[in-house]
């Protein structure tokens, strides 16, 4: 199991609690805490601390997969664990359908114990369910909820740097399919999320995930799309701060997308199109 955290000694520490009673390796990978946040970890049973010693964003997991020694690799965030029995059963999926590079579990928000929205969309995602997935087949999916094939995992090369956070699970699932591998939506394996009230504004939030969406476009869609895309956000930007500056953290990060860009094969295209 591997968690990115920094800065959330107190959610890192309960969620380090109540994961010890899965008897599972844990990496955690510490993206340049100021707090008490690496000591804490290390005092836990079973648990690896990686201290990156500054702030990486998802990258922290590409660290964190490669320590690991295990076959298939359960992601957490500082503020989320897994139900008892999700992890015994992912490993008999990823066994039995060799396909499967991710399972995107179901996440209930706690403590409520809702289920998220975004796992209703996944359940109903447009790519459908082929006869070797154990779920649907999806292009996006909560890290926070997803355990992946650490083969296929490093064979992609995990999450792009560029990102740094933020929709970074879109890109990763284009490359994984363009590799030959699937994520797929698994409702019978369970993960939980508490949201941690120590988090960036949704204004930062909002700018990255519209910032993300064009620098994954620009990465992997056609020159085309990829210009659509830029000249939509460039409309928004009129009136919209955070629209405004996305474009300008794009704009600033153009020539290493461009420098990192290849196109995805026909197929993974036809299968994003049916996104639309």
């Amino acid at each position: 199991m591997v968690i990115a955290t920094r800065d959330r000694v107190a959610d890192l520490t309960r969620t380090l609690g109540r994961l010890a009673a899965l008897d599972v390796p844990v990496v955690v990978v510490d993206n340049g805490s100021s707090d008490e946040s690496v000591r804490r970890a290390s005092s836990f049973p079973r648990v690896s601390v990686v201290a990156l010693g500054r702030n990486l964003g998802a990258v922290a997991r590409n660290f964190g997969v490669r320590r690991a020694r295990t076959p298939y690799v359960a992601f957490c965030d500082d503020d989320s664990w897994w139900a008892r029995d999700a992890l015994p059963r992912a490993e008999r999926l990823f066994a039995g359908h060799p396909r499967l590079g991710l399972i995107a579990a179901r996440t209930l928000i706690e403590p409520e114990g809702r289920v998220d929205p975004i796992c209703f969309e996944m359940a109903a995602s447009p790519l459908g369910r082929s006869p070797d997935l154990p779920g649907p087949a999806v292009f996006g999916f909560l890290c926070c909820g997803a355990v992946v094939r650490r083969r296929a995992f490093l064979e992609v090369g995990g999450f792009h740097p560029l990102l740094f956070f933020r929709g970074e699970e879109r890109l990763f699932a284009w490359d994984m399919a363009a590799a030959g591998w699937a994520c797929a939506y698994v409702d019978s394996v369970t993960a939980h999320h508490q949201p941690s009230r120590v988090r960036g504004s949704a204004r930062a939030g909002r700018r990255r995930e519209l910032r993300n969406d064009l620098l994954t476009t620009w990465l992997r869609r056609p020159p085309s799309v990829a210009v659509a895309a830029a000249l939509s956000l460039t409309r928004r930007a009129v009136h919209d701060p955070a629209a405004r500056g996305a474009l300008g953290e794009a704009l600033v990060r153009l020539p290493r997308a461009l420098r990192s860009r290849h196109r995805l094969p026909p197929h993974v295209e036809s299968q994003i199109d049916l996104m639309a």
